[in-house]
């Protein structure tokens, strides 16, 4: 009995250190060796037409912080770092046209 709460509490722990980044949900479950490197991340959100301020890798997401070069929102992605695909966005502010 004292095995299976031990274990218990160990694959708790490892679930919630996996889902620890700011967006709060696993952003894939690839190992990292199969990760794209955050320049390469950096890149993709660049040829989509942002400016990337800052980005870091957090948990199992990559987080990167960004300014929409046509209307200079402010923006933060979390993207799965296996496929390079947008799984969260959050819009910090929106630029007012008047």
């Amino acid at each position: 009995m004292k095995t299976l709460l031990i274990t218990t509490a160990l694959l708790v722990g490892l679930a919630s250190n996996a889902m620890a980044g700011s967006y709060g949900k696993l952003c894939t479950t690839e190992p990292k060796e199969k990760w794209m490197t955050i320049e390469a991340i950096e890149k993709l959100v660049k040829d989509h037409g942002y400016e990337v301020a800052k980005s870091k890798m957090k948990g199992t997401c990559a987080e990167v912080y960004a300014r929409d070069t046509k209307q200079g929102a402010r923006i933060e992605f979390f993207i799965d770092p296996a496929t390079g695909n947008p799984v969260g966005t959050d819009w910090k502010n929106q630029k007012s046209n008047g």
